[in-house]
């Protein structure tokens, strides 16, 4: 293998800066382009690139030891589960550390990434508009996919002559504007408890529909953040030990969601990505949230639901979640139909050498961490350390890990890049190793055969 001189990363945000630390330490030349004029892409509320679907009251769901990057932990002094705002100065203080700011290129598009003879093509667009086109030996794509709205689809019958307000909870800041309405949240992730929670303390009610039941986790158990329950011993124990585990403590500490009027889950414990939500339940419980099943059809200002009940409303929240999308790749050579992507190991495009993708997951656990594994093992590709296996070895493995997550989780556009936190951080230090084993044993064999001029 070849080291590449040159790489492009995309994106400046938690993935992103990850990239560029692991880099930079290696000595491997980079150029970083991001869009807006600072780091932490979604986690910069109201970020000038557009792309932040941060709103004002929005805290980590992940807790602090958990989502820090292996090499800078958070400080201490900050809470289990921090505010969106010392997240983005944790992730200030890390490129700081690192020396990583000035090699960033701040309020540069890219806007076209094309292959080319040796490598790839990277056209930028810089702060006064001109373009700008770079040759580089590899691109690490850490855009997110956190910014690209998917709205229902299909719409449902109606939804486009809805009278009032509608909008995405990507575009949702505050609760300001709610004030004594009839709100509708759709959807039973993350963001739809927190701002369902949120309305409902300055609406006249918050209604809460959902196409199927989750499980609710709050966000301590046994004292502690729900997510340290688990851990790199505990992820070794059979999935049936461990969904009997938790599901014993959720019924001990707060019951059943049907307790509450939820719908009943579809689906057991553990075969969905987990919904966080410390309030949501008391919230039903005071009266101050109304859960709803899934909308039939939508009528002006009347929204019908399938159970046959129906409720004036005058805002609703779609928190139906994102597309993945890559604006600066033609449609022909890189797309994510249904949020489907082909990657070995969630990174690799076996179809386009030198293309990686950091961040692109969705993990039982914080993406942070796992960015980082990810561009410590490209950044051993990309010294010529490690050696990644072949085209149709890679795309086995593909078929193999996206068979195991169809038989695990529930058939949805959210669990196309649904990942094992520890299960996954393990298969990534395992890549590294084996390869790295193969490579050594191979230049020991050469190096035999140079010494005896033996076929190897």
């Amino acid at each position: 293998m070849v080291r590449v001189d040159r790489v492009c990363i995309i994106g400046a945000g938690s993935s992103g800066i990850a990239s560029c630390q692991v880099l930079a330490a290696r000595d491997i030349n980079f150029d970083c382009f991001e869009k807006g004029s600072g780091v932490g892409g979604n986690w910069r509320y109201e970020n000038d690139n557009g792309m932040s679907s941060a709103y004002a009251s929005l805290h980590i769901n992940t807790s602090r030891n958990l989502m820090a990057y292996a090499s800078y932990p958070m400080p201490e002094h900050y809470p289990d589960y921090p505010h969106h705002a010392q997240i983005a100065d944790y992730f200030d203080s890390y490129v700081d550390h690192f020396g990583l700011r000035e090699r960033i290129e701040f309020n540069t598009e890219v806007v076209r990434v094309e292959p080319a003879r040796e490598g790839w093509d990277v056209t930028v667009r810089g702060p006064g508009g001109s373009e700008e086109t770079r040759s580089y030996g590899a691109v690490m794509v850490a855009n997110g996919h956190h910014w690209d709205a998917r709205w229902p689809e299909p719409s449902f019958p109606g939804q486009d002559s809805f009278a009032g307000e509608q909008i995405h909870s990507h575009d949702y800041k505050t609760a300001d504007g709610y004030e004594d309405k009839d709100v509708l949240v759709v959807g039973m992730g993350n963001s739809a408890m927190d701002i369902a929670v949120e309305t409902s303390r300055v609406s006249r009610m918050t209604w809460l529909s959902a196409r199927r039941g989750a499980w609710i986790f709050p966000k301590y158990l046994k004292g502690k953040p729900v997510g340290e329950l688990s851990g790199p011993l505990t992820s070794r124990l059979p999935l049936a030990f461990v969904r009997a585990m938790y599901g014993r403590l959720l019924r001990q500490a707060q019951g059943h969601p049907t307790d509450y009027g939820l719908p009943e889950p579809d689906h057991k414990l553990a075969e969905a990505h987990p919904t966080i939500s410390a309030e949501i339940l008391s919230r039903i419980g005071h009266g101050r949230v109304t859960p709803k099943p899934n909308i039939e059809r939508i009528d002006g200002d009347t929204v019908d639901f399938v159970d046959g009940s129906s409720q004036r409303i005058d805002r609703i929240v779609w928190c139906t979640g994102y597309k993945i999308a890559f604006p600066f790749f033609d449609e022909g050579l890189i797309s994510a139909p249904d949020n489907e992507i082909p990657l070995f190991r969630r990174v690799v495009s076996p179809e386009h050498p030198g293309l990686y993708f950091i961040g692109l997951l969705q993990p039982l656990g914080a993406i942070m961490p796992l960015a980082e594994a990810q561009s410590g093992w490209i950044a051993d590709v990309l010294e010529g350390g490690v050696p990644l296996p072949e085209r149709a070895e890679m795309e086995r493995v593909i078929e193999r890990e996206r068979e195991r997550m169809r038989k695990r989780y529930v058939a949805s556009k959210r669990h196309t890049i649904q990942v094992d936190f520890y299960d996954y951080l393990r298969a990534v230090r395992r890549e590294r190793k084996r390869r790295r084993g193969r490579l050594a044993a191979l230049q020991a064999a050469r190096s035999h055969e140079l010494r005896v001029g033996t076929p190897v």
